[in-house]
This record gives C-alpha cells, sequence and structure tokens, in this order.
C-alpha cells in the first residue's frame, strides 16, 4: 500500500473511532439552548419547514422558554441560526428512509442531535488529520487529531447535541484544510473550500465573524484575485441567505441578536453584552471551572507553536490562523458572559481550535523532541482526555452549574478552587441519563 493509502487508512479509522467514542455514553448531552434547533431539524424533515408551531402546539410550555420565539411572520421558529437544523435534517434523512430511525418516535430529535454532532464533529477532526499529515508524520498527526477529537470539549461540549458549535467546528476545519493546502499560493480548489467552509461556519455561528474576516484577508494576500474573489463570493451567498432569512422571520436582517441584551440582564445578571475587564480574558483561559488550559492543557502545544509560525511571513497560512485566534479571543474575552452559561467546562473557544492544528503542527516539525518535551505532552494528553472523558460520562450529575448557586448569577463560583466543576463530577460519579438512547423510543413509535 502506498503512503497516500495509509493515510486515508489512518483517516477513515480515525473517523469511525471517534464516531465509536463520541457514542460511547449513548445519550445526548442537551440544554435549553439546544432544544429548539434539534426540535426545527425534525420539523425539517416531517413537514418541509423550520416553524416550530406543531412543537409548541404539543408543549405549550415550550413557548416561555429561550429559545422559541413567536417571531415577525407569526410562527414561532428557534432564536438561533437554521443552518444546524438544515444539516442535521440532510444527515438523518437516509436513515429515515431506509427505516432504520422513524423520527416521529419520542426520542427521535434527541437521537438526530446527538448522531448530527457526533458526524460533524468526527469529521472536523479527521480533516484536521489531513491538515496536519501535510507537514508533520503520520504517527504525530494522529497524536494532534486525538488531541483535539477526545482532550477537549469536542468530545464532551461539541459532539453531544446541537449547539451551533459542531457545524461551526466542522466548516472551520474544511476552510483551515484549504487555507493550508499550500505554503504560499493558495489555488482554486482551495478557495472554493475556503469559502464554503467559512460561509457554513459564519452563518451557523455569526459571532465568529472575526474569524471569517481574517481568514478571507488571508485569502485575497495569498491567492490570486479571481480566486480570493471566489472565496468571497460563496461567503457572501451564504450571508444573504441567512440574513433574507432572518428578515422575513424576525424582521431583522441578524434575527434575534437583538434580544440578547435583555437576556443578559435576566439571566446572567449582566447589564451589558460586552465590557472590557480582565476577568473574561483570563477566565476563557485559566478559570477554574472554565478555563481551557485548565480542562485541556493539551491546548498548550499550539501555544508552543507560534513563534514558529511568523518564521515565513505572510504568505504563509500560519501568521493568519494566530491572528484569527487573537481577533476571536479578543471578541470572546470581552463578552459579558463569557463563561457560556450552563456548560461543562470551556464552550466558546472550542469554536476556533481547528486554527490550534496548524499552530501545533508547526511545533512538532522539528525531528527530534526532547525527553522532558515529550513527557510534558504525554501528561497534558492524559489529563485532557481524562477531563473529557468526565464530561461526557458524568456531566450534568454534578449540578455544579445550579448546586448551591446558580453560576449564571453568582459568577465568583466561576473561581472556586475548592469546589471545581471537574473534581464536582469525579466526586458525584457517573450520570444516570448514561445509555438513555439505547432505547425503542429513539427509533420507533409505540409499543413493538
Amino acid at each position: 500500500m502506498t503512503a497516500a493509502g495509509r493515510d486515508w487508512l489512518a483517516a477513515g479509522a480515525l473517523f469511525l473511532a471517534l464516531l465509536v467514542v463520541y457514542n460511547a455514553n449513548g445519550r445526548e448531552i442537551g440544554s435549553s439552548d439546544s432544544q429548539p434547533t434539534k426540535f426545527a431539524a425534525r420539523e425539517f424533515l416531517l413537514r418541509g419547514t423550520l416553524s416550530l408551531n406543531h412543537v409548541i402546539g404539543a408543549t405549550p410550555e415550550y413557548a416561555d422558554r429561550w429559545g422559541f420565539i413567536l417571531t415577525a411572520d407569526g410562527t414561532y421558529r428557534s432564536v438561533y441560526s437554521p443552518v444546524p437544523a438544515i444539516l442535521a435534517a440532510v444527515l438523518t434523512w437516509p436513515f429515515w428512509k431506509a427505516g432504520i430511525i422513524d423520527i416521529r418516535a419520542p426520542l427521535a430529535p434527541a437521537l438526530m442531535a446527538k448522531m448530527t454532532a457526533s458526524i460533524l464533529v468526527a469529521f472536523a477532526v479527521t480533516l484536521a488529520f489531513v491538515t496536519a499529515r501535510r507537514r508533520i508524520s503520520r504517527l504525530r498527526a494522529i497524536l494532534v487529531a486525538l488531541g483535539l477529537g477526545l482532550g477537549t470539549g469536542f468530545w464532551s461540549v461539541a459532539s453531544q447535541t446541537l449547539w451551533q458549535t459542531e457545524t461551526a467546528v466542522f466548516g472551520l476545519a474544511l476552510a483551515v484544510l484549504a487555507f493550508c493546502a499550500s505554503r504560499e499560493t493558495i489555488q482554486s480548489p482551495a478557495a472554493v473550500a475556503i469559502g464554503a467552509g467559512l460561509g457554513l461556519m459564519g452563518t451557523a455561528r455569526p459571532q465568529l465573524a472575526p474569524v471569517v474576516l481574517v481568514l478571507l484577508a488571508g485569502t485575497w494576500t495569498r491567492a490570486k484575485p479571481q480566486h480570493a474573489a471566489t472565496a468571497t463570493a460563496i461567503i457572501v451567498a451564504f450571508v444573504c441567505a441567512l440574513c433574507a432569512a432572518n428578515l422575513r422571520w424576525f424582521g431583522h436582517p441578524l434575527g434575534a441578536q437583538a434580544l440578547l441584551q435583555g437576556l443578559n440582564a435576566r439571566l446572567h445578571a449582566t447589564d451589558t453584552m460586552f465590557q472590557l475587564r480582565l476577568e473574561g480574558f483570563f477566565g476563557l483561559l485559566f478559570s477554574p471551572s472554565r478555563g481551557l488550559f485548565i480542562f485541556s492543557p493539551v491546548v498548550l502545544l499550539s501555544v508552543a507553536g507560534v513563534r514558529r509560525s511568523f518564521a515565513a511571513g505572510w504568505r504563509s497560512p500560519l501568521p493568519w490562523c494566530v491572528l484569527a485566534i487573537v481577533a476571536q479571543y479578543a471578541l470572546y474575552g470581552s463578552y459579558a458572559v463569557w463563561w457560556g452559561g450552563h456548560t461543562f467546562g470551556p464552550r466558546y473557544l472550542l469554536d476556533i481550535l481547528p486554527l490550534a492544528v496548524p499552530l501545533a503542527t508547526a511545533a512538532l516539525e522539528p525531528p527530534a523532541i526532547g525527553r522532558w518535551s515529550k513527557a510534558l505532552l504525554t501528561t497534558a494528553l492524559a489529563w485532557s482526555v481524562a477531563v473529557a472523558a468526565t464530561g461526557a460520562f458524568c456531566y450534568p450529575y454534578d449540578q455544579w452549574n445550579t448546586d448551591p448557586e446558580s453560576v449564571d448569577l453568582h459568577h465568583g463560583r466561576l473561581w472556586s478552587v475548592s469546589d471545581n466543576q471537574i473534581t464536582r463530577c469525579w466526586k458525584r460519579g457517573l450520570s444516570p441519563q448514561n445509555f438513555g438512547l439505547i432505547d425503542r423510543a429513539a427509533v420507533r413509535r409505540g409499543a413493538p
């Protein structure tokens, strides 16, 4: 078998292994934020609409929950982007038509959400492996992919339900793969993939606009004008489609984003949407219950690659990846609700982790790695995987987000070392919700 054949085999095996691991807990880890999207996915398949009127009719109390809103066109809809719901419907359709899943089953929306999220995140990690393999050995590329896929919230959060993160990281991973395809000039096929990836990411999660703008600027710098124009046109098409839908449904091109200010004041005890305070910037990385470097120290490998990233100048993709990370970090760090509400560990910074893959790859390019460096990397990877597994199998049984007080209202709990979310999960043990989807009600209606 050729080297390319072995790489394809490794990529396929990695994808399948990740699917098994992501679904090993046998449940969806949903939240009030993810409910509207999974119901919208089923409605799109069942009735060809993203309206949630039938859902509200069957369960009227949903009308009072955040995420469900009566829009300008007189129908109930999700406040979030419709893109993840449409993708979930597309991925579920073959299983429905083959008779494997009855989407009218009681637990079908949860199964659709979990299946879609795990597939998209597994694809994103596989694309990250291909990105890394272009610069480093197969074994090292696999380790980078495993660090991303099993050592971060990709396992415990993104792959567990339709947060929008699953769609965003898939789109970004595709864009990064294409953006880094060449060390210098971007060719036409890569420009199309960049446009498609960034368009998908940006419309699934509009908060990632800084990443879109930076990588698009990098594309104009590194590609011929006609190729950069192609990527730009594709992104504009995605954005125009979303804005048109938002304008029709919500009466505003930005959709329900204008509602977030009032939501923050009511649910998160903040008086503004953005604030320039050290707390957010420091907390995203080092909060005992939300810090990326606390939950996933394996990500520090990418930090080690930053210095090498600027050696080749701005014709290289690496400085643009660094700039995109910094731009998005600046936005999320100034966001008043930087901790991401009720979740396990860091959530917002998961969006940009595909950008860290080329930087981690740069750190691993030297042929020889010192003994102490290997020991530190091994320890960081082991801790990161253990913590991610904790979230996948224990959260939210720990009840840390709400006990003894809601973290959304009592922000000081984000800095508690003695009662942090990781150790709380270990103390409370495995969630009784595990394997809840291994049930006939997930794929069929009524009694057998």
